[in-house]
């Protein structure tokens, strides 16, 4: 249970971090974007860019939580009702501010981006050689 909930904390943290990181990039790559990301007057481009940016963290939440889990099905799927729990808020806050297909995207994307980012492999190796998750067979692993 220890492992399950230290990894949705990183999960969580891993979110936050890498979010915030590549926004940091964005706005020092693009001048027009930081000039317009205070009032939050994005153009399209950057509506995109910033659900791009919210995939790939959720993603990255995701394959964290499961590294750090082993892979538990229930502890991916909470990291992402988790974000929500996080966001929905958010999102009420600031829902005159984008429009609705923009919050629909990011908050639907959330459970199954988490989900989707667990099942990223890891390279991780049984004793044996063969991948994690292949049978020792004839014709697979080694």
């Amino acid at each position: 249970m220890a492992r399950v909930i230290l990894g949705m904390v990183a999960g969580m943290i891993v979110w936050m971090a890498s979010a915030t990181a590549v926004g940091l990039i964005l706005r020092e790559a693009w001048p027009q974007y930081a000039a317009v990301a205070a009032a939050m007057a994005f153009t399209l481009p950057m509506m995109f860019a910033r659900l791009a940016i919210g995939a790939l963290a959720t993603l990255l939440a995701g394959w964290v939580t499961s590294v750090i889990t082993r892979r538990s099905t229930v502890a991916r799927l909470t990291t992402g009702v988790l974000l929500l729990a996080v966001f929905i808020p958010q999102h009420v806050q600031l829902w005159h501010k984008f429009p609705v297909w923009y919050h629909l995207t990011f908050l639907l994307s959330l459970l199954p981006l988490s989900y989707l980012g667990g099942s990223i492999p890891t390279g991780a190796r049984k004793a044996d050689g063969a991948p994690a998750g292949i049978a020792n067979r004839p014709g697979l692993g080694t």
